[in-house]
């Protein structure tokens, strides 16, 4: 098959998610498929720099046809410890979409130092693209290095600003979105509605509202989505799947409190500040959705540096802090392992406090208790150690993504017995060696992903309705069924947020696609 390059186009995002490798057999030149990446500021868990765009090959695609296949990747040059993962309950069916493969994808993929992508042997970057040309550059660089470094010459890596120029490219068939969480829903509707299918990090979406929209237009243009929760996956932290497993097949009894840490954010010590914006940013595109606001370099990212955590990312404007941040991992995780990756919690009591006199606004110390069905609690709170404990009648078991600080491993129980290897008449995730592996064979297979957005919308609504607690600071009532509150006008409206401006606003974009 032709090998095609592809064309990326991004906002100004953060991509913090790093490839895990996936052992595949060779793929044969038929399969291959080439990709681009699309770049911005995303990523709570890491700090990202240009993406590169990619060339991917399929193995064992179904279709070996001649069809062109491109991809388009938007993402950064991310911190190191990141990685996609995957695991999934399989209640979802396929999506009627035959053939979708045979065109190209738009796929976004992150270059991160100490986990880097390029390396990834179903794809290739061809493309990058930022809204901060220096990251841009960067990527490209990045990128170029990798493959002269290879023995290759005359490697051609593609520049792009505008994410627009990449959707409107017909030869384009998926794309990884890694921006900041603010810019999630624009990029990924537009995107679907384009026809592209779509890789996007967590939480999926900023906000309720915006969730609930990705998902019904995901649905409506039958997209194969995979939301970056990649504590789903086998690689690299196999301890989730092996905790919520045992949970889900019932071997601590009868469920009863699940204890989760996801982190404290601190204020940084430096009051708000308006600077200049940088002539290498474009700032206002950058900004969105989010409400009208002087720069700050505190509240976007380094300018120094690719590395170093992005300001964002405490910046309530921008992202929701550690409730959503972390708390899309591990929620999303707490709800797989109960059975209630499509339900959610029914009522949510919150407290925490909040940054002030700072350039950070998001929540520091916090105490979230949440009842699931079937009297199941949920307690989240910033004392509790990173990671996920869940008690039942008889036992414990604990997860998380490493030893804690006195050596204990990631994955621990009461008795051992309780990890023991399940056998064949029980619950089992789908296979997934790497998340974001996982997600280019559901398009080759036109299969649901392992994160599809039907899940990781419920993962962030449970995470934004216990910010929506700790703003309210009283005991709400969540109706999964309905995915409002009971009789709350006040928490209802906290669900959404108005665009700033027309051109940023993903419902205009959905009425003006004939999405109801």
């Amino acid at each position: 098959m032709k090998k095609l390059s592809l064309n990326l186009a991004a906002m100004s995002l953060l991509l913090a998610f790093n490839s895990c490798h996936h052992s595949r057999p060779e793929p044969s030149a038929a399969d291959k498929i080439m990709f681009a990446k699309m770049d911005s500021t995303d990523k709570a868990d890491s700090v990202s720099a240009a993406a590169p765009a990619v060339q991917m090959n399929f193995a064992q695609a179904q279709d070996k046809s001649n069809h062109k296949r491109k991809v388009i990747m938007t993402g950064y040059i991310s911190v190191p410890h990141f990685s996609y993962q995957s695991g999934k309950t399989g209640q979802l069916g396929f999506i009627e979409r035959p053939n979708q493969v045979n065109g190209d994808c738009i796929l976004s993929i992150t270059t991160g130092k100490g986990n880097n992508t390029l390396t990834e042997p179903l794809a290739r970057v061809v493309a990058v693209c930022d809204l901060d040309s220096r990251r841009l550059a960067a990527g490209r660089q990045m990128a170029g290095d990798y493959y002269a470094n290879r023995g290759e010459s005359g490697v051609n890596i593609r520049t792009f600003h505008d994410y627009h120029e990449v959707l409107a490219s017909p030869d384009i068939d998926a794309v990884i979105i890694s921006v900041p969480d603010h810019s999630h829903a624009l990029v990924a509707i537009e995107a679907a509605i384009a026809g592209k299918h779509i890789y996007v990090q967590k939480p999926v979406t900023y906000d309720i509202v915006e969730a609930i929209a990705l998902r019904k237009t995901v649905e409506a243009k039958k997209i194969i989505l995979q939301t970056g929760s990649q504590q789903r996956s086998e690689r690299p932290w196999r301890s989730f799947r092996a905790a919520s497993e045992a949970v889900r097949n019932g071997r601590i009894g009868q469920l009863k409190t699940i204890k989760i840490g996801v982190g404290l954010d601190r204020p940084s010590g430096h009051p708000p500040a308006p600077m200049p914006v940088p002539p290498n940013l474009d700032f206002e595109r950058w900004l969105g959705s989010a409400p009208e606001q002087p720069y700050m370099e505190r509240r976007v990212h380094p300018q120094d540096s690719l590395d170093g955590r992005p300001g964002w990312i405490t910046t309530e404007d921008f992202g929701l802090g550690m409730i959503t941040n972390w708390g899309a991992h591990h929620v999303d995780i707490a709800q797989w392992a109960m059975g209630q990756e499509l339900g959610g919690p029914q009522t949510i009591d919150a407290r925490a406090k909040f940054m002030t006199n700072d350039v950070g606004t998001v929540h520091t110390s916090y105490h979230v208790e949440m009842l699931y069905p079937k009297g199941v609690r949920m307690v989240l709170d910033n004392k509790f150690e990173n990671g996920i404990r869940f008690e039942g009648d008889d036992g414990w078991v604990f997860c998380a993504r490493s030893e804690d600080s006195e050596g204990k491993p990631s994955l621990r129980a009461s008795d051992k017995k309780l990890l023991s290897p399940l056998d064949g008449n029980t619950v089992r995730w789908m296979p997934s060696k790497s998340h974001y592996g996982n997600w280019l064979e559901g398009i080759a297979a036109n299969r649901q992903p392992i994160a599809p957005i039907q899940q990781s919308a419920r993962s962030l609504e449970a995470c934004a309705a216990a910010w929506i607690g700790m703003k309210l600071k009283r005991k709400l009532t969540w109706d999964a069924s309905t995915e409002m509150f009971t009789g709350d006008d006040a928490a209802n409206a906290l669900r959404g947020r108005k665009a700033r401006k027309p051109e940023y606003d993903f419902q205009l974009a959905m009425k003006r696609a004939g999405i109801a």
